[in-house]
């Protein structure tokens, strides 16, 4: 009972003298991070999330959002603080800050603003997370949790098998925000869009677009909702705020901005660029770099600018396939075992369908005491300047079938030369201009939109498809659609 008695003082200590201001409200919370190092977590991970999802190209475009984000940031409570805005090259609709002012938006989410004053919204509310510290909020409550593990599983026996178990879970129980963080976003976002001069009203417009949407999205990025909770009263609340900020700044006017903002993004790439690889009858197609492969029935392929994770639904085996940076069989190897802290039991030189390859089956350096044996199996495969790597990774009773599986893939690494296949080409929007009044339903049909994905585009208008709408109107329509 002493041990546990003095672990909760150590607690108590290590909460009095952790607590900091917040900017937004002014109350005193326990924050393990300095400004310093709040700046430095975001700069240290930014490169990590260009990585993974890559950044759209579109020097316009990030101009327009620069400038409106440097000007939101001069009227946010932490306007000293060195703001950064990215688009990332992913059709998953979502946006989100890292602590330190850095601020992402994906061409998914632009897409699907119908207006200046929905995007001025969500900004808002992505500059009110970093303002009110949300990210390092939890990054300090993780820390905490971490700490106070450690600690009792040190002096407490009592605590020793509570740590193992809960440790396991910490990063799930502080993965998404709080429905308090998001309501006090809510309230930032409006505070910030109506002193720029926005309407807020179109921010609680855009939340009904993506409550349509739903919270699914690509294993690697989640959609907005699964990490912005929506608080239960949200379209009131974002209502009744726009309507306080508004009369509390008589004197300014509130835009919307529709048409210029619909044209800013006509002919932005829309949903998967084919082009970057896509998956059709259990194959995944590579046109950009010409190749493809045989994907294992029923496992889940991921594919990011970096790599393509194929993924056994038990969770036992991997099978990874990216581009080693060394364009040399032996160099390449020497990179793939420093990278994992591998070592080599043998290799062979082979050739796979025209290609000169190395397989080299490799180990651990040190396993882990007691841990399930794991087969390890590298190809590098080279094509020209580039050197092709799958490294297949098993455990389990079925370890035999997964490499089996794993193996079939890499052996079925074959040249593209299905002319329909290179050519595939990413949809993108066009703004029109409506040729007669009518339903938006009725527009879709007079430009030839497939009544399957009459319902998709709707949303991706923030319509019905019962709206009426009038001549000259700017809409969006889908080009270079793909055939059904």
């Amino acid at each position: 009972m002493k041990s546990i008695y003095f672990f909760q003082l150590l607690v108590i200590s290590l909460l009095l003298a952790t607590c900091a201001k917040n900017p937004v409200t002014g109350k005193r919370e326990v924050m393990l991070m300095s400004e310093t190092e709040e700046i430095k977590l975001g700069a240290d991970s930014d490169p990590e999330i260009v990585a993974e999802f890559g950044v759209f190209e579109n020097p316009e475009l990030q101009a327009f959002i620069n400038e409106k984000g440097n000007e939101m940031a001069k009227v946010s409570h932490r306007s000293s603080l060195p703001f950064h805005f990215k688009i990332l090259d992913s059709p998953v609709v979502n946006a989100f800050a890292l602590p330190g002012g850095y601020v992402y938006f994906t061409r998914g989410i632009l897409a699907h603003f119908n207006n200046e004053a929905q995007f001025a919204g969500v900004l808002g509310h992505e500059i009110g997370h970093v303002t009110a510290r949300h990210g390092a909020n939890q990054y300090s409550k993780q820390m905490l949790a971490e700490i106070g593990l450690a600690i009792g599983a040190s002096i407490s026996k009592e605590l020793e098998a509570f740590a193992e178990i809960a440790g396991v879970g910490l990063q799930l129980l502080f993965m998404k925000y709080g429905r308090e963080d998001e309501s006090q976003s809510d309230e930032l976002g409006v505070e910030y869009a109506s002193k720029t001069g926005n309407d807020g009203y179109q921010m609680a417009d855009f939340f009904k677009t993506l409550d349509k949407l739903g919270g699914e999205g690509e294993d690697r990025m989640p959609a907005f909702l699964s990490t912005h909770p929506a608080p239960l009263d949200r379209f009131e609340k974002v209502g009744e705020l726009t309507k306080i900020w508004q009369e509390k700044l008589p004197n300014n006017s509130f835009s919307v901005n529709r048409d210029s903002y619909l044209r800013r993004i006509d002919d932005m790439p829309y949903g998967e660029d084919p082009q970057q690889g896509f998956v059709e009858k259990s194959v995944f197609y590579h046109p950009a770099l010409a190749f493809y492969f045989p994907v294992p029935k029923d496992w889940t392929l991921t594919n990011t600018p970096s790599e393509v994770d194929i993924t056994e639904e038990s969770g036992d085996a991997l099978l990874i396939f990216d581009l080693a940076k060394e364009n040399d069989f032996e160099l390449a190897l020497k990179e793939t075992l420093d990278e994992n802290e591998l070592v080599v039991v043998r290799d062979k030189n082979r050739r796979i369908n025209g290609f000169q390859a190395m397989e080299a089956e490799l180990k651990q350096k040190t396993p882990e005491s007691g841990a399930e044996p794991i087969t390890i199996k590298l190809v590098l495969i080279q094509d020209g300047k580039n050197m092709f790597r799958f490294l297949a990774i098993a455990q389990g009773k079925e370890v035999k079938v997964f490499n089996a599986a794993m193996d079939n893939a890499i052996d079925g690494f074959s040249r593209l030369t299905d002319r329909e296949k290179l050519n595939r080409q990413v949809e993108r929007i066009q703004i029109v201009s409506v040729k007669r009044s009518g339903t938006f339903e009725e527009v879709l049909k007079d430009y030839k939109m497939p009544t399957s994905r009459h319902k998709e585009l709707a949303i991706l208008n923030g319509m019905e498809l019962t709206d009426r709408v009038s001549a000259n109107m700017l809409v969006k329509i889908i080009n270079n659609i793909k055939p059904e």
